[in-house]
């Protein structure tokens, strides 16, 4: 199999909904090997996408994406049946609505991390809901006020954004990580950083490394749910998508 990077098409269009790509080898576990995707890998609390995958002779419904070794994506079948083999021409279709419900729920939980500025410990994405998990020895005294912030930021329709520095940028800015147990995407070099707001009205600005939408008004309404104590310190606050 060939060690040629995956190109990340979610990367340069979080929008993408399909796209032709050529299979370039399968990993002993049998999953596809693509020379560009439009899944995201699971990584960072995200899951990985689903969808399907067509070619010449055969389709294939894809549960997840997951990475494999530094710089490729490998596509797992939902169930066992014949691959498409290596060179083979596919066209590859994103289960979209899931996906979109992620990118939905990620830049919501950015978002929580602005109203609840907190370290990070923890953290996952679903298609209804998500949570982070804070170094919050104190439960907050008004959770009210906190959803209504978080949904008035929402309201605000910011404009969501890409910026990448070099990895000794990272190193020189430890401020900008707000995660505690998971690293930055870092090591090829450069680090994406993902913005919300423009100039004086910017409000977050944070390695990621997963997909948002393009303005916060495209979440829609969430709801802050219970706050549950995990540990001494650590509290878990979840989020639901309301529409």
């Amino acid at each position: 199999m060939t060690d040629t990077a995956t190109r990340l098409l979610f990367r340069e269009d979080a929008y993408l909904r399909d796209a032709p790509a050529r299979v370039v080898g399968h990993t002993p576990e049998g999953g596809i090997v693509l020379d560009a995707s439009v899944f995201y890998a699971t990584g960072g609390g995200q899951p990985g996408d689903s969808g399907r995958l067509v070619w010449e002779g055969g389709a294939l419904e894809i549960a997840t994406a997951v990475k494999v070794g530094p710089a490729q994506i490998a596509l797992v079948a939902a169930e066992p049946r014949p691959l498409p083999p290596v060179g083979a021409e596919v066209r590859q279709f994103l289960d979209w609505e899931r996906r979109h419900r992620h990118m939905r729920v990620h830049t919501a939980l950015h978002l929580l991390s602005v109203v609840i500025p907190l370290p990070v410990t923890g953290g996952q994405i679903g298609a209804e809901r998500g949570r982070l998990d804070f170094d919050m020895p104190e439960p907050p005294a008004d959770v009210a006020a906190l959803n209504e912030a978080l949904n008035a930021l929402i309201d605000r329709d910011l404009p969501v954004g890409e910026h990448w520095i070099t990895d000794a940028e990272l190193a020189a800015s430890p401020g900008l990580v707000k995660t505690m147990s998971v690293k930055p995407p870092s090591g090829q070099g450069r680090v994406r950083l993902v913005r919300i707001g423009q100039g004086a009205g910017q409000v977050d600005l944070q390695p990621c490394g997963g997909t948002h939408v393009a303005r916060t008004a495209e979440i829609g309404r969430v709801e802050i749910g219970r706050i549950e104590k995990k540990g001494r310190q650590n509290r878990r606050v979840s989020l639901t998508l309301m529409e």
